[in-house]
């Protein structure tokens, strides 16, 4: 007997973690890759964990799909959304639909589509000129403002600006390459500052019922060009303040969105007037780690989506309209670095000493000898990923500094 198959369309990163979730129930995922060339810039997918990977060329690889009866399409990562709802269309399989795909991943239709629902965003414009955006800030009185791709992850070319200068100059660095997943960027992103803590809120639905998988607050660091980078992301308690209306105002993301199967990584500002949204991926949260996510929650965003595709009905039982319970502290670190050479040689035993912290769940060293280290900008470029779980909240803090004494002598670097 044939073992049941499902599709996921580009699997980086975290995508790469369904194979192992779908298995589970007996399913064996094949990955199609939406564009030729994959992305050198995130971590590819492992195409030994798929039953086979199928490049997308058109109406050739729909019928190729379609042979295969598979149970589902998933979107692995933004690049694949697109692609995913056009497939779980074409094949009339449970998905989000076509209609909205660009506005759940272009940043400037994803703001305007919250715009027209009448739910809480910031002000925005997009052009391909940097004086144009530089006049926009001026004729709205925006001391300060978000400068950036219209789609891209990772806080890739993500610039915080304050006055003329600093938005032309952002503006040119954001046209000046490609975004994260090798498109041009042919227009920048301009918004107004949205002031206070950012939150992540991860989802998983079926059929517009949604499971929230977790909230955490994120904690970032501001570069000296304006650029924030991740530092850590810290769990709160489902009844934590301002978790409930944090969850409330993503449901009307999700509604406003069709975003009714699949995961959702949304990332919101709790501002004065209330939560607003900077983004959100139809995918799982790039920080997902299915052991350490089963440690401190209960649950994991790859078994919980594969849960809603292969078994609805007991997810909708035991899962939908419902809020997670976070059962031990949590946070995840991504460490900064200003070292800019060749890594020359890994440190066994600096890296025991972080793995030996009470605190430490599990440790991504993800440079080895002879990759280039570069200061850090973005998450691409933090050195470091550490899951940290386990005793008292006070306890991991206490680790995580000691984390930061530690952290640069993990890598020999070398000119």
């Amino acid at each position: 007997m044939v073992a049941p198959v499902g599709v996921v369309v580009d699997a980086y990163t975290t995508g790469n973690l369904l194979p192992a979730a779908f298995d589970r129930h007996g399913v064996r995922l094949v990955h199609v890759q939406a564009a030729r060339e994959i992305s050198s810039a995130l971590p590819g997918p492992d195409i030994a964990r798929f039953l086979d990977n199928i490049v997308f060329d058109g109406e050739l690889a729909v019928s190729r799909i379609g042979a295969l009866r598979p149970l589902c399409v998933i979107a692995g990562q933004d690049s694949g959304v697109p692609l995913a709802d056009l497939l779980n269309e074409r094949l009339a399989l449970p998905g989000n639909g076509s209609a909205l795909s660009i506005a759940r991943g272009d940043k400037y239709r994803m703001i305007e589509r919250l715009r027209e629902h009448a739910v809480r965003c910031a002000q925005q414009f997009k052009s391909a000129d940097p004086a144009e955006l530089v006049r926009w800030a001026k004729e709205n009185q925006l001391d300060r403002v978000v400068v950036k791709p219209l789609s891209s992850a990772g806080t890739d070319r993500v610039y915080i600006c304050e006055g003329d200068a600093e938005i032309e100059a952002a503006a040119r660095a954001v046209l000046s390459g490609p975004d994260i997943y090798g498109k041009p960027n042919n227009e920048v992103l301009i918004q107004s500052f949205l002031e206070g803590a950012e939150y992540i809120v991860d989802t998983v639905s079926r059929d517009g019922r949604r499971f929230v998988c977790g909230v955490w607050r994120y904690h970032k660091r501001i570069l000296a060009d304006g650029r924030p980078v991740y530092d850590r992301d810290v769990l709160l308690a489902a009844d934590e303040d301002p978790v409930p209306e944090l969850i409330a105002y993503v449901d009307t993301v999700l509604d406003a969105l069709g975003i009714r199967y699949g995961s959702g990584h949304a990332e919101v500002i709790m501002t004065a007037d209330g939560p607003a949204l900077v983004e959100i991926g139809a995918r799982m949260n790039g920080n997902m780690n299915p052991g350490f996510h089963d440690r401190c929650l209960g649950h994991n965003q790859a078994d919980l989506t594969a849960l809603a595709y292969l078994r609805p009905e007991r997810f909708l039982a035991e899962y939908a309209d419902r809020v997670y319970t976070r059962t031990a502290p949590a946070m995840v670190c991504n460490t900064t670095t200003d070292f800019d050479g060749v890594v020359e040689s890994v440190d066994p035993a600096v890296v025991a000493r972080i793995e030996e912290l009470s605190s430490v769940y599990s440790l991504a060293v993800k440079l080895q000898p002879g990759n280039r280290i570069r200061p850090t900008k973005d998450l691409l470029t933090s050195p470091l990923r550490v899951f940290m779980t386990g005793g008292t909240e006070a306890e991991i803090l206490a680790d995580y500094a000691r984390l930061q004494e530690i952290k640069d002598d993990v890598y020999r670097v070398g000119d």
